[in-house]
């Protein structure tokens, strides 16, 4: 028997060995990631390539019996090079798609390149309609603004009873300041009133001005969708100023830098996210959950910019499998076919380059992000 059981793992061990040899031998599929590695929004970029290679190690980076192998450019947080670093993923490194960037800025630079040269990109978190209006290579893997701020401005006017608000907008970046708009448009749609819009910039380091004319109006909220750091600084000022109105913000916070700079000023602070670990359910979700806890530890909470990254992953490995193909016009259609595919966030369906997700709710409770509700389109 003992005989029987050991040619049998033999075997198996050859057949597997045979398969590891034959995509081994095939030649390699390659992904490119264009990032923020570096720059303004930093903390993005390195959380989606962490959350890229981590669900490596549940799906297997393999898919038509040929290895998938990825390369990654660090984008520093900036248009122009992210628009040379989709140039040059597909020129040097012949990606039949890239996953990234991280923020609308840089993803309309970027895509219109790979629009040029017709390879798919599919960015993590780029929330701005723009980035893939009237594209056909051009996707995204979460919500858009309009929904984000609309939803954001609905709860501020329903559930908090906010009949004023203030907004305070990076004019910097068009992501902010659509927000704003959008954010704008449905709070006085519902009946309530903007009394105050101001403008910072990227790298700002006094709100005073803002703050002051913000105190002055007295709303019942403040609004602001800027990106972590710029937000976190103006909310600790504002409460040293003695603002203490209630603040919202949109995902461009979702990290662990705004709450380090941050302090105990974001204590309260809302904002929209697109998902957070209490709120796994698909099975990939939770082996995602499972798998990140082990590695980075327990007590660490799962970074949805990674977590969007994986899924970006998944939904570029299931078009070339539904392809049969890593021919990058092949891969775009299947990308927009995709239709209630699990991924780690939940299930999935694009629709003219969009993702159909809803909107999920957080709040800073004793220096942590807490999972507060979801709302579905």
């Amino acid at each position: 028997m003992k005989r029987m059981i050991g040619v049998l793992i033999c075997a198996a061990f050859l057949l597997c060995g045979g398969g590891f040899a034959l995509a081994a031998d095939q030649e390699p599929i390659v992904i490119g990631f264009n990032l923020e590695m570096t720059g303004q929004v930093a903390a993005y970029g390195q959380a989606a390539w962490e959350g890229a290679n981590l669900i490596k190690d549940i799906v297997k980076p393999e898919v038509l019996g040929r290895p998938v192998v990825f390369r990654l450019l660090d984008n520093k947080s900036d248009r122009v090079e992210a628009a040379n670093a989709a140039a040059r993923l597909i020129e040097h490194d012949k990606a039949v798609a890239i996953i990234g960037t991280t923020i609308s800025g840089n993803m309309l630079a970027a895509g219109e390149v790979c629009e040029k040269n017709k390879v798919p990109i599919i960015g993590p978190t780029t929330t701005n309609p723009l980035t893939t209006q009237g594209k056909k290579y051009v996707f995204r893997a979460c919500f858009i603004d309009p929904f984000q701020a609309r939803i954001a401005a609905t709860y501020c006017y329903r559930d908090l009873g906010a009949k004023t608000a203030a907004i305070l907008s990076d004019i910097s970046n068009d992501y902010c300041v659509a927000l704003g708009k959008f954010f704008q448009e449905q709070f006085e749609a519902l009946g309530g009133k903007v009394v105050s819009v101001t403008y910072c910039k990227a790298g700002d380091q006094d709100y005073s001005a803002q703050l002051t004319e913000i105190k002055s109006k007295n709303p019942d909220v403040i609004y602001i969708p800027n990106y972590y750091t710029e937000a976190a600084l103006a909310i600790r000022q504002a409460r040293d100023l003695g603002i203490t109105q209630p603040v919202f913000g949109a995902d461009g916070i979702a990290t662990e830098e705004f709450l380090a700079i941050g302090g105990s000023a974001v204590e309260g602070v809302q904002h929209t996210t697109f998902w957070h670990e209490k709120a796994a359910v698909t099975e990939i979700g939770k082996k995602y959950v499972e798998l990140y806890k082990q590695k980075f530890g327990q007590d660490k909470e799962v970074n949805v910019f990674g977590a969007l990254a994986a899924d970006c992953y998944l939904i570029v490995m299931d078009a070339i499998r539904r392809a049969g193909s890593a021919d990058p016009t092949a891969v775009a259609q299947a990308i927009e076919d995709t239709e209630n595919l699990e991924v780690v966030t939940g299930p999935v369906t694009i629709e003219n380059g969009d993702a159909i997700k809803p909107v999920v709710f957080r709040v800073v409770k004793n220096g942590r992000w807490e999972y507060s509700s979801i709302v579905y389109p």
